[in-house]
């Protein structure tokens, strides 16, 4: 495999994105589009970005970090290594079963509540367990990385979805439900298809220990009980999946806003003393960010570690390691939102999102869909991409009947998108940990891209003739 493959990657498409902006004018929308001049970039606009990149987007990049030195310490726990045997045990003859459980889970975390960037934390685990099984690196990303997108595709009850879409478009929370657990079912079905099909040409007998050496701990016969460690990650997710899903803003709960602060307000002589000791910026549950949720994955891996009694050296050692191991794909990260801050400061895109969707007068299925492809390959965040062209298509079509259609094109397209797209922060990263190149990656998913795209393009046009 050649070295770096997926950086160059990244780095060639920041250079396309640039040349654009030498190529197409700028445009802007309020109530009429504005066809600017060309802001051609240079070398030094490029650095003055990146300050910028980092700012709006660290606590991706953080989390990324603080994951990789959450994994390094679990590699001086020899109850880690000793889960992992248990797991493929339990599932020897079954691992269809285990592939299957994860595709399923990871896709209504990730459509259901939308916890897609948590989840990233679970990946070290659940390719190392696929690995240990005697699977390939593409087979255990497209686990990993597929379901979470599908996740996307079929998003029912996610931030994203429902307030920026929605707020767009005029659209209820429950509009175009049914529709949308269609795609969610169909989606996850032809993802399992393949997977298991795949998996069942693939799986070797015997998994050669310098292939996975990397990302799986030495085989250890220690007797030290793994249920603590079962427990502390379980904990971790049960509070990040309760603190990341919008509790108030989708369902209208109050009661995580409510307890929140009597805790923080709790006062002993007039001192509120849990506000102080939590700090000012403890946030009730459904209103966490990425910085909240790892902040408590540093607090999980110090009592995993102490439960194991780690040594202080060994810890700090290990952590480090760990957190060295995920610079790569945290600056790969890092690098694809440099390309969201240059198209955004630069908005030459609404000028091609323009042409495109005046090729047919109205609302049309494909020019939606091939515009809402683009935008997802330039914004990296579906929240951008809605912005970058959905309030302009709204003046072009004038149907309200169309807009929940045109929300799920949006929606559905973006994870789509984030399946094959080089600016996809979550596919690029996996890429970069397992060293896959691009390109045999593009080779391997191609045909699953095309089934998934064809069963929403069928129910695009099922739902247009409604």
């Amino acid at each position: 495999m050649k070295k770096h493959n997926i950086l160059k990657v990244v780095l060639i498409t920041l250079l396309i994105v640039v040349l654009l902006t030498w190529i197409f004018p700028t445009a802007t929308f309020s109530t009429t589009l504005s066809i600017g001049e060309r802001v051609q970039m240079g070398i030094f606009d490029i650095f003055t970005y990146f300050g910028q990149s980092f700012q709006y987007f660290y606590q991706i990049l953080v989390y990324a970090l603080i994951v990789g030195g959450f994994y390094g310490v679990l590699s001086k726990v020899e109850a880690y290594r000793k889960l992992l045997d248990k797991i493929v045990d339990a599932f020897k003859g079954r691992e269809w079963l285990f592939i299957s459980t994860v595709v399923i889970a990871f896709a209504l975390l990730a459509g259901g509540v939308g916890l897609t960037y948590l989840l990233i934390f679970l990946f070290p685990f659940v390719i190392s367990v696929l690995l240990l099984m005697g699977y390939d690196k593409l087979l255990a990303t497209t686990v990993a990385v597929g379901s979470v997108m599908v996740g996307i595709m079929g998003s029912l009850y996610t931030t994203d979805v429902n307030y920026y879409i929605n707020n767009y478009l005029s659209l209820g929370i429950h509009d175009e439900i049914f529709t949308k657990i269609i795609i969610l079912v169909i989606s996850v079905i032809v993802l399992l298809f393949n997977v298991l099909r795949y998996a069942k040409k693939t799986k070797v007998k015997k998994v050669k220990a310098e292939e996975i050496k990397e990302y799986i701990p030495e085989s250890t016969k220690t007797k030290k009980k793994v249920w603590p460690l079962v427990l502390v990650i379980d904990l971790f997710l049960l509070v990040a999946c309760l603190a990341m899903f919008s509790w108030a803003s989708i369902f209208g709960v109050s009661f995580f806003d409510t307890i929140t602060t009597k805790i923080t307000e709790f006062s002993i002589g007039g001192f509120p003393i849990f506000g102080k000791l939590l700090g000012s910026t403890l946030y009730s549950f459904g209103n966490w960010d990425m910085m909240s949720v790892g902040a408590c994955l540093v607090i999980a891996t110090i009592i995993i570690a102490l439960c194991y009694k780690v040594k202080f050296d060994d810890f700090f050692s290990s952590y480090g390691k760990g957190v060295k191991r995920a610079l790569t794909p945290a600056f790969i990260m890092y690098l694809i939102y440099l390309v969201l801050i240059i198209v955004t400061y630069n908005n030459f895109q609404l000028t091609i999102y323009d042409w495109i969707l005046n090729l047919s007068k109205g609302f049309n299925v494909i020019t939606t869909t091939i515009t809402a492809f683009l935008s997802s390959v330039f914004n990296v965040e579906l929240l951008y991409s809605v912005n970058s062209v959905v309030p302009y298509l709204t003046s072009i079509v004038t149907d309200t009947g169309s807009y929940p259609l045109i929300g799920i094109i949006f929606q559905t397209i973006y994870g789509l998108a984030m399946l094959v797209a080089p600016t996809s922060i979550i596919l690029m990263g996996t890429l970069a940990y397992l060293d896959i190149p691009y390109g045999k990656w593009l080779k391997h998913i191609w045909k699953l891209f095309v089934e998934l795209l064809i069963v929403l393009l069928i129910i695009f046009t099922i739902v247009a003739l409604l």
